[in-house]
Order: C-alpha cells, then structure tokens, then sequence
C-alpha cells in the first residue's frame, strides 16, 4: 500500500492564541497579543495547539501555509514566549529524581497491574478503545523518531553513533517498507482509521499535544540536548513492555495483522534499543557533558509527567463509557442500549 505524502489542513482553533496564529499563517490577521499569550493556561487546549501550529511548520506544514513561515522571525518570537511559559511549568510541576541511575530505575518499575493504558487496553479494552488510543498516537507515530532526529548534530562519539543506530531501525534500517511510521499508518488501515498525517489532530486534547510537543520542544533546542536524550530513553525502556501488552490487546480484539505486528516490532526492537540508549547513547553523552545529567533526569521525569496526564484522561473517559477524544471517530463508542 502507498501512503501519500500530503500536507495537512489547518485545525479548527481552540481560543484566541490559536486562532490568532491560524489566522497568522493564513495570512488574514495579525498574530496573538501579549495578553492572550500571558492568560492562557499552560496545559490547556488553546496554548497548546498554537505551540503544536508553530512547530509543524518544521515537520510538513500546512495546505496553503507558505514555507517561508518556518522562519518567520514575528512567529519565532510567539512560539519562543509559548514554549518558555510551557517549559517553566514543565521545571515547576515535574517531580525530577535526584539522578539519571534513579530516574532509569523507576522507568524499570512497572505500574500496579491495571493502572496503565496498555494495562487497561491488555485486559479490558475494546476495539473502539483501541481504534481511539491510535488515531491519538497517530499524530506523533506518523513522524516517528523525527523529533529525536534533531539531536544527532548536538552528539558526538559514542552518543552520536548509538542514537544514529537506533534512528537507522526507527527508519527500517533501509527498507522503506519497515520504516515504523509507515507500519503505524499500516496499523491504521487494519482499524479503519485515516492514514493521512495530522488527520486527527482537531480530535486530539491538550494532554495528547503537550506530549508531541514535550519531543518538538526538546529536539528544537540544543540547549536542551540532554532532556531530549532522556526523553528518548524514558520512550525506549518503556516501549518493549507496554507494546508487548499493546500487541496483545490488537490480538484480543481482532484489530488484524498489521495492528498486532506493529507492537511485535516494538517488543523485540525496543528491548534492544533500552541497552544501547542506556549504555551507550547517555553513558557516552554523560561521559562527554557530565554537566548535563540534571537534564537528562529532568528529560525522563517530564515525559513520565506528561505521558500520566494523558493516561488519566484517557481512563476517566473510558471507564465512564465515553470517548476520550473532541470529537468521537465514526463507528466509535458502541450504543448500549
């Protein structure tokens, strides 16, 4: 099957910060005041989808946005004020472990049985659960292991030929046919979702965005190198065993073939990826820029923050019987009668 590369549409705005900054790359209006920006809640939709706006620009842009706004100076200073509030609430509310070995120790510990996403999915879900968790993590799948790309440049010696190895399988190790975000819209076929990349990103929340943006935020900034590999280890040591549950929960509800083998993939790639991450991508970072081990803690740590956000939305919706997304896909949540 081919997966077109097309550009995706604008969203639908979330409040006066995003809508300015549509209206901005339209080129119909100017772009948000100081006000606006100041007093919209950090986490919220309205910031957060203005911040997921500008940094697209970087990945594919927009239909009808012109390239030549990647580099906007007047929106670089937007975007600049949106991510120093979201990364100076990100400093105040994660709790940071004191080290890296901590801060790795705890990714190893799994969560109580059935307080997690994969959990819940694993053993209860059904394949409208399934087909919503998807179409969620579509917006970051499809552009797998392209945020993490940025910070090859900014690593040097052992760090930068571990993570390069690690991107080269992200990537298919040569074969565009393994390439993950071409298995993850292979994924999508198999649960009657839409492959085009950025479909569902008017049904997505704030709390889903704020994780594509914590990757976006930390690959953009080479000041930030060290949050960034560790936002990379917290997602690799992580991966082998929720995807191993994920696979399963494909399996349990009849997802189909391409579903279950996209978690397969997960589960045996990932486990050898949490070796090299933790070894060799920040051990030769660490032993290079010792200095920047808070970072790497403060990278692991907020992933962890975000990602328990999201769960948290996502479980108080389904346990109630609701959709957790804006806008429920169609054949979604099953009528009860």
């Amino acid at each position: 099957m081919t997966h077109e590369r097309t550009e995706p549409r604008l969203p639908g705005t979330r409040g006066p910060v995003s809508a300015a900054v549509t209206r901005y790359l339209r080129g119909t209006g100017p772009l948000p005041r100081d006000a606006d920006l100041a007093g919209a809640p950090v986490y919220g939709d309205d910031l957060q989808l203005a911040l997921y706006l500008c940094y697209e620009l970087h990945y594919r842009g927009f239909a009808g946005v012109p390239a030549e706004r990647e580099w906007d100076p007047d929106l670089l200073r937007v975007r600049a004020a949106l991510e120093h509030r979201f990364l100076n609430a990100l400093r105040t509310d994660t709790p940071v472990h004191d080290g890296v070995d901590e801060a790795l120790a705890d990714l190893l510990v799994e969560p109580v049985e059935g307080t997690g996403v994969s959990h819940f999915l694993c053993g209860e879900g059904e394949l409208w659960h399934v087909r919503e968790y998807a179409a969620l993590r579509s917006l970051y799948h499809l552009k797998e292991a392209d945020p993490h790309a940025w910070v090859l440049p900014r690593l040097w010696g052992r760090a930068k030929s571990a993570m390069a190895a690690v991107e080269f399988d992200e990537y298919g190790a040569g074969r565009p046919d393994r390439i993950h975000a071409r298995l993850f819209a292979d994924l999508m076929t198999d649960l009657d979702l839409d492959t085009a990349y950025g479909r569902y990103l008017d049904a997505a929340g704030a709390e889903l965005l704020a994780t594509v943006n914590l990757m976006s935020l930390l690959g953009l900034h080479r000041t930030l190198r060290g949050a960034l590999v560790g936002h990379f280890a917290a997602v690799e040591i992580t991966s082998s065993p929720g995807s191993r549950r994920l696979a399963e929960a494909m399996r349990r509800t009849g997802a189909g073939p391409a579903a279950e083998h996209f978690y397969d993939e997960h589960v045996e790639a990932d486990a050898v990826h949490e070796q090299v991450v933790r070894h060799d991508v920040i051990g030769g970072l660490l032993a290079e820029e010792p200095q920047l081990a808070p970072d790497v803690a403060f990278g692991i740590d907020a992933t962890g923050h975000l990602e328990d956000r999201l769960a948290d939305r996502l479980l108080t919706a389904w346990r109630a019987g609701r959709s957790s997304l804006r806008t429920p896909l169609p054949f979604g949540i099953p009528h009860i009668s």
